[in-house]
């Protein structure tokens, strides 16, 4: 065989090869897709994340599957996507704790921004402040003198050090200038039994956690942190409603992939998504929910984690808030 001949026949496989990778690509999803959720069921990441799910499930005829990976306040499902291979059948529901992870520690376990491929923000949340058993408060500047009243006897909880419920109460504890102390909880059915049992005191939930207990009267909130009211507790006042209005704060989730994802993957993802997100059943059970469906470009998303992560590094220095 002629030298020629054999280049001829190497490049006509490569080629084949190459015309086979394009069209299963093409054909994604060809399999189940695995989206990370690094909080709990239950969890507003989670209750967020399995309306897509199953949603794109249905739109795709392959398994959009929810999997929870928790562990070191979001951390390890962090991790998990940064470690995938980045062809679009791994991908993660975040957060502000994906941020806040890398900026408490000295020793990087990655970079938040560039290690990871931003596909699109799902959802706005308000967060709540949730009253535990006893505390018999019906404003924010009434709960805060019962704070100052009683200084470093009050518990509040969170889903983890650097959580997004730990940087609404740290923030909350700025603001009033208040001495309380934080209570991490590993599982967001603890940290509800500690209220309802008056273990702690308060507890600032992304919205979607908790509204179906406080529909139910279970449990009570003093306001929705944000500046207007939430459809799904319309009775429920806002901080300013609710004499403080100093304090503002609301979540966001939103969905990346490992670093390197191919940019037809990732605007595929985000446009499915947000047809997602404009169906009006969708945006039904997220107003149920207390969320607001999100919008907007993968470079869009990128640039709010960028501005986000600038003003969380600012919070955690000041607030000296660390990995324990």
């Amino acid at each position: 065989m002629t030298a020629a001949k054999t280049f001829a026949i190497a490049a006509a496989i490569a080629f084949s090869a190459t015309a086979d990778m394009l069209r299963a690509q093409d054909k994604w999803p060809s399999k189940p897709v695995r989206m990370i959720v690094p909080f709990p069921v239950g969890a507003a990441s989670d209750v967020t994340g399995r309306i897509i799910a199953q949603r794109l499930t249905e739109m795709y005829g392959e398994q959009i599957v929810a999997d929870n990976r928790t562990g070191a306040g979001g951390l390890i499902g962090s991790q998990l996507v940064r470690d995938a291979a980045p062809d679009g059948y791994t991908i993660a529901m975040i957060g502000q704790p994906h941020l806040s992870n890398a900026l408490m520690r000295a020793d990087k376990p990655y970079d938040a921004l560039k290690d990871f491929s931003a596909i699109g923000l799902t959802s706005i949340t308000p967060n709540v402040i949730v009253l535990g058993k006893g505390v018999d408060v019906k404003t924010i500047p009434e709960l805060i003198a019962l704070a100052k009243a009683r200084p470093g006897a009050l518990n509040y909880g969170s889903g983890g050090v650097g959580s997004s419920s730990h940087l609404a109460g740290a923030l909350f504890q700025s603001k009033a200038k208040i001495n309380v102390v934080h209570v991490p909880f590993r599982q967001g059915g603890e940290s509800r039994t500690a209220l309802i049992n008056g273990t702690i005191q308060y507890y600032i939930y992304p919205l979607p956690a908790i509204a179906t207990l406080l529909r139910a009267g279970t449990l009570k909130a003093v306001a929705i942190t944000s500046t207007k009211r939430a459809p799904a507790l319309p009775d429920m006042p806002t901080s300013a409603e609710a004499g403080f209005p100093e304090y503002v704060s609301v979540s966001w989730f939103g969905l990346v992939g490992p670093r390197g994802m191919p940019k037809r993957l990732i605007d595929k993802l985000n446009a499915d998504t947000l047809k997602v997100l404009a169906e009006p059943a969708t945006r039904q059970k997220f107003e149920l929910q207390g969320a607001e469906p999100g919008y907007g470009s993968p470079e869009q998303f990128a640039k709010m984690q960028r501005d986000e992560y600038v003003e969380l590094g600012a919070l955690i220095k000041d607030i000296g808030m660390t990995a324990q």
